[in-house]
């Protein structure tokens, strides 16, 4: 796409090695470099910048001021090729940052569709966020965690390197986790990022019959509540999952953990 297309504003740079698709705007100041790709109908805002290697999917906002696609913050990084992928219907309001991956990492920095990103969220290297997920104001991720479908996570809240956050969590405001949150779990507005029950009313907002949601809770009691060695809780758990898909999902994010479960 031509510079002076009216799409693009005049004191706006777009290096010629961008390709931008159909009705792509691009606001007053913003920087757009090489290697990026921009599909159709998304809105880049006045004085954002992106860097490529990225891919950007279709009907995303950049609100401004937004720093995408920069280098990892890691100082082992050394200028290797590495990317950031974006898919489509995202909303990044104002000063958020995401990074792209390392090759130390898997490469590449995943970001999923229909998420929302509020101001000042920083999304590190090689992390993986899945979608319909809504991260509020200063929500910080360090580098290689992954998030997963329907999360939401409060103001300030943060996540340690490498750890995991199942679909459906919720993070209170302020909360830090040190460890993988199951799919479901509430995690109380505290620095200690402790378990606090399920995310009931997340899960009636999207539809979960209430015997879902008791099967859910169940599950729930058996892991954090009953004080059950881990072991002998995966035990119970796999007894249960026989009747639930929702408690073999959280089954298996359990068996797959790497870094300590949250407890």
């Amino acid at each position: 796409m031509s510079e002076h297309s009216p799409l693009i504003h005049p004191s706006a740079v777009v290096d010629p090695g961008a390709r931008l698709g159909n009705n792509v705007r691009v606001g007053p100041f913003s920087y757009i470099g090489p290697e990026v790709v921009i599909g159709d109908d998304t809105e880049v805002g006045p004085h954002c910048t992106i860097h490529g290697p990225t891919t950007i999917g279709r009907g995303n906002r950049f609100i401004g001021h937004a720093a995408i696609g920069g280098e990892p913050q890691d100082k082992k990084f050394k200028g290797e090729r590495s990317e950031l992928i974006i898919g489509d219907r995202n909303v990044v309001r104002e000063f958020v940052t995401i990074n792209r991956g390392t090759l130390t990492g898997s490469g590449v920095t995943r970001v999923g569709h229909d998420n929302w990103f509020l101001a000042y969220v920083h999304i590190a290297h090689d992390c993986v966020v899945g979608d319909h997920c809504v991260f509020s104001n200063n929500t910080t991720l360090a580098g290689h965690v992954t998030v997963g479908n329907w999360v939401i996570i409060s103001g300030f809240a943060g996540a340690h390197q490498f750890c995991r956050i199942g679909d459906h969590a919720f993070l209170g405001m302020g909360a830090l986790v040190n460890g993988d949150v199951p799919p479901f779990t509430m995690v109380g507005s505290d620095s200690l990022g402790r378990p606090r029950g399920i995310n009931s009313e997340g899960l009636k907002r999207r539809g979960f019959a209430p015997d879902r949601i008791s099967t859910i809770k169940r599950a729930y009691r058996t892991l954090y509540v009953a004080g059950l060695p881990l072991a002998e809780a995966k035990s119970q758990l796999s007894l249960q999952a026989e009747a639930s898909d929702d408690v073999r999902e959280m089954l298996e994010f359990i068996e797959q953990a790497e870094r300590p479960l949250l407890r």
